[in-house]
């Protein structure tokens, strides 16, 4: 809790928030030295004076640095250590959107600082001015005085102390304290922020081992704690590889950098960069019994690490500004609304981008890829895009060309047209490196023309080296750089009209280390070794006072990167906008592909950030063959979810290495139910397509053909993500936040709310040990039902199966299996309607289930609900006891649907026990004869009805009844 120490009183201001922070990967012995020689930097800062807001919509303080003389600690303090305490400070707090979340914002007083750029993330400003004029108040003033309540609901209050400075973020509702800076020495006198029975919040900040610094404010060093009790679970923090599992651990200490390292490296800093966590806390007495959860971020994109200690949390921030949004939850799927709400609501994906992909870094002629398709088609594995990397490119992987001879246009051409005519798509890689190497490279002459590349201190174009030798990097934070990045899409598409792009080593990466590079005209094909010569010179941009554990070690941060001094076109360094390159060539590439194809974009990136999700899908990098590999990715995957981008998948089979036949053949039972379904590999090792294997060819057909029958789930999925942030794939505790159990599962998922994978993630076995929360859980793939109180089972898993249950209560609507995206949208509907098992086992139980169903042409730029573009049908089911029941349909903006002409043909209805004598259908006074099967195998019978032919596009009502 935080409270006032001796010397001040307590001011406390009510508001809603929630809490969401930042995110870091370290070794566990790496944390632990530092925190034994966490070095004691002074006493922090005082509230000098308090202005409050009018109709109480937050308030902004002064804060004073405290003078080593004026402080009564007894403790060493070196504030000198990392360079100069900043002094004065502003600090703002604002209540915005209507109480969804609180914002808490610390700069300097008279100097602005870097903050992440209103073009990478608009958001209001802290810094606005808010209706009136400000009501000027001394902190003693402030504290005394009778604040008005804040004409919204409120569930959070924040509240500070003012010597030293800390503030609390506490759930009124409950009194938890959910964020708090101040150090327990000097909270311990005081128990105010929440209520007394609150013995979980007042413990940690009462007890003297979770002392930790008062904030520290810095030029290049920004130091920020919060207590946590022992009942937080704490999930987030990316992006790395993590062999702990999804839930962060004590003693780790997390790096937030984005870095071209493979994903074979665990617990390192990776390609994303998320200072974003989610806190769940264990139900409580007198919370019904309920898990709460909240979201905190910190919204800024330099390089930081985040140590989770026994009792507290420690961010470390090399420079910006300490912005922070919290977010009250109370689920998790309400923290991720509320966070993709200031963030940026997850881009939808074009409907096809919901089928396989198949790709390698070495098809290296059209034929090849022509063969591939081949395949695929002979061994009956759906298939719905290919993909090439950089082969198809002139000499030198120059982006935006092609080898005449392997790729000769024509050809290619032909090979696009072909699969368009299949129904099939394309999508090819772009590096963000320009080669300077070749005379007539229009994309390079062009850049040059425009001066959009980025500078080295000197303002001359900074020169690196990527796979095409010698580069200029695009500044993609300059506007002028999107009107030239739009001009090359659309030349290259107008020979090749791709379907989508895929934007890799966006880190930036760089073979290089140094600040001045030059290159004596030599080129070595394929080199990833740097053969230009380059020099640094050292400032306290590359190598800062303070320094992360960057790639398992300390190197400098300009280490394999754009060197730090470089700059962008506004005079911005690298040094605080690293992290934001991958993320600002996302918003560039998705306006290009918007304007170029005239349709909703697909792009993949490696690099991402806070809000890369709002343009762009992802991929876990650069894997490796492995069982591990393999459940490393569902960590990774649901991490991804968790920070805003759902549209997310890991290289099937593996990137690197040569996968067992074992391996392969469940990676793709695994992979088929990833959001973003592709198998990809490196060209040095042997080919990984799943025809190769007669197993794996059976595996693939079976999972993939759930997959395509569940297609329209996964799309309407995406239209969920769309317009509530909501995770694709999800941890169980998503779907079970009052199941403390769900909180450990690693390596099994939920897609949307109810469908459960359990797949093999370990060598030569054929059964899962699965956790299985409270309910009926039926079998995908032939209706056979577990019935679980929260427990662990373990189901038999033969070499070609993997486990997929459906949850009581839900209604889910499939189609057929077919071998593209396009067959299965014209194909007949499914709809398969889940009961509780036990529903008629009681003469006065009863039971209910819903669904919905998204429906448009899955390629409009926008995905919204529009009469004759779109249809959305809401689907409600209920049984009695008695064995009589229906299920109904609730159509909105039917046109589209109608004009689709699409079908329900069949009805599954698991859990009906007592065969029906009587069933009836009712759609607009349109008859239909309902031919009803019933199945008795196995403890849980299912009723059947066919030949149905009901429109999609209007309501219908089937009822049944046993008499």
């Amino acid at each position: 809790m935080l409270s006032p120490s001796s010397s001040s009183s307590l001011a406390v201001l009510v508001s809603w928030i929630c809490l969401c922070l930042i995110h870091v990967v370290v070794s566990s012995n790496l944390m632990e030295q530092q925190q034994q020689d966490a070095p004691n930097l002074g006493q922090g800062y005082h509230v000098s004076s308090i202005k409050q807001y009018p109709n109480h919509e937050g308030f902004e303080a002064t804060l004073e640095v405290i003078l080593p003389h004026s402080s009564s600690s007894s403790r060493n303090a070196d504030d000198s250590l990392y360079g100069a305490n900043l002094h004065p400070l502003r600090l703002i707090v604002r209540l915005e959107e209507k109480g969804s979340r609180v914002h808490v914002y610390i700069s300097d007083y008279y100097n602005s600082r870097w903050e992440v750029p209103q073009s990478i993330i608009p958001r209001p400003k802290a810094t606005d001015t808010i209706r009136n004029s400000l009501m000027g108040t001394t902190a003693a003033a402030a504290a005394a005085a009778d604040h008005k309540e804040i004409k919204h609901e409120k569930l959070l209050a924040v509240t500070y102390t003012t010597h030293p400075f800390g503030f609390a973020i506490t759930r009124i509702s409950n009194g938890e304290v959910l964020f708090n800076s101040t150090p327990a020495a000097a909270a311990a006198e005081h128990d105010t922020a929440a209520p007394a029975d609150d013995s979980s919040s007042s413990s940690s900040s009462s007890s003297s081992s979770s002392s930790f610094n008062p904030m520290v404010f810095k030029d290049q060093y920004l130091e920020i704690s919060t207590q946590l009790p022992g009942t937080a679970s704490l999930f987030g923090l990316g992006e790395s590889t993590r062999p702990d599992g999804l839930q962060l651990k004590q003693g780790r200490t997390y790096t937030l950098w984005t870095t071209d390292i493979t994903a074979m490296d665990v617990n390192i800093d990776l390609y994303g960069a998320y200072p974003f966590y989610m806190d769940v806390r264990e139900a409580r007495a007198g919370a019904g019994g309920q898990q709460l959860t909240h979201g905190v971020l910190l919204l800024n994109s330099n390089a930081m690490e985040v140590s989770y200690g026994a009792e507290c949390l420690t961010f470390r921030v090399t420079g910006g500004v300490l912005d922070f949004y919290f977010f009250p939850g109370p689920s998790p799927l309400a923290v991720l609304d509320q966070y993709t709400q200031l963030v940026g609501r997850p881009a939808p994906m074009p409907y096809w981008s919901f089928g396989f992909h198949q790709c390698r870094w070495g098809y290296r002629n059209v034929s090849t890829d022509r063969s591939v398709v081949a395949n695929f088609k002979k061994a009956r594995i759906p298939l719905d895009t290919m993909w090439n990397d950089i082969d198809y490119a002139a000499s030198g992987d120059r982006d935006f060309t092609n080898d005449p001879i392997r790729f000769a246009l024509t050809d290619w051409r032909s090979f696009v047209d072909e699969l368009h005519a299949n129904g099939q798509h394309y999508v090819i890689l772009i590096d963000p490196g320009i080669s300077i190497a070749y005379e007539d490279y229009g994309t390079y002459e062009r850049g040059l023309k425009a001066d959009i590349f980025l500078k080295n201190p000197k303002g001359e174009n900074y020169l690196a080296q990527v796979w095409p030798g010698p580069v200029y990097f695009p500044d993609f934070l300059n506007p002028k750089t999107t009107e030239w990045w739009m001009n090359e899409v659309q030349m290259f598409h107008d020979k090749i009209p791709i379907d989508g792009m895929w934007i890799d080593m966006n880190e930036v990466s760089n073979f290089c280390t140094g600040t001045f590079c030059s290159w004596n005209g030599t080129l070595f094909e394929d080199s990833d070794q740097c053969y230009l010569h380059c020099s640094s010179t050292v400032t306290k941009w590359d190598d800062p006072p303070f320094k992360i554990n960057h790639m398992g070690t300390y190197q400098e941060l300009g280490y394999k990167t754009a060197a730090m001094t470089v700059k962008h076109y506004d005079g911005s360094l690298e040094y605080n906008a690293h992290s934001l390159y991958g993320i600002a060539e996302s918003i560039t590439t998705n306006i290009a592909l918007t304007k170029v194809r005239k349709k909703r974009p697909f792009l993949l990136s490696r690099s991402t950030f806070i809000g890369s999700g709002a343009h762009t899908a992802h991929w876990t990098g650069d894997d490796g063959a492995s069982f591990e590999d393999l459940a490393y990715s569902i960590v990774t995957i649901l991490n991804s979810g968790i920070f805003g981008v759902p549209m997310v998948g890991a290289d099937i089979c593996g990137f690197y290495g040569t996968p067992t036949e074992d391996l392969c053949g469940r990676w793709i039972q695994a992979g088929a139910f990833y959001p973003f379904s592709r198998a990809h590999n490196v060209r040095n090792n042997p080919g990984k397509e799943f025809y190769r294997w007669k197993s794996v060819t059976k595996s693939a057909r079976k999972a993939l053909g759930l997959r395509y029958r569940l297609l329209p789930y996964f799309y309407t999925l995406n239209f969920e993500a769309h317009t509530t942030g909501a995770p694709i794939a999800r941890p169980l505790f998503f779907s079970f936040p009052d199941d403390p159990e769900a909180l450990k599962i690693n390596f099994q998922f939920l897609i949307g709310s109810s469908i459960l994978i359990s797949p093999v993630v370990q060598a030569n076995t054929t059964s899962v040990h699965a956790y299985f929360p409270k309910g009926t859980w039926y079998n995908l793939y032939d209706w056979s039902s577990i019935i679980s109180t929260g427990s662990s089972f373990i189901l038999q898993a033969p070499w070609d199966v993997i486990n997929v249950h459906l949850h009581e209560g839900s209604i889910i609507p499939m189609q057929e299996s077919l071998l593209t995206s396009a067959l299965v949208r014209k194909s007949l509907f499914t709809l398969v309607v889940a009961f509780p098992a036990a529903a008629t086992n009681c003469e006065s139980s009863s039971s209910s289930a819903t669904g919905h169903l998204f429906l448009d042409n899955g390629d409009d730029i926008k995905m919204e609900l529009t009469d004759g573009k779109s249809t959305h049908v809401l689907f409600s089911a209920n049984l009695e006891a008695a064995g009589n029941g229906f299920i109904k349909s609730q159509v909105v903006y039917g046109k589209y649907a109608l004009k689709e002409n699409w079908v329900v043909q069949t009805v599954v209805i698991l859990g009906v026990r007592i065969k029906p004598n009587t069933v009836l259908i009712h759609q607009e006074a349109r008859a239909a004869e309902a031919h009803v099967k019933v199945t008795l195998a196995g403890e849980v019978p299912s009723l059947h009805l066919s030949d149905l032919n009901l429109l999609m596009g209007k309501g219908f009502e089937i009822t049944w009844m046993p008499k």
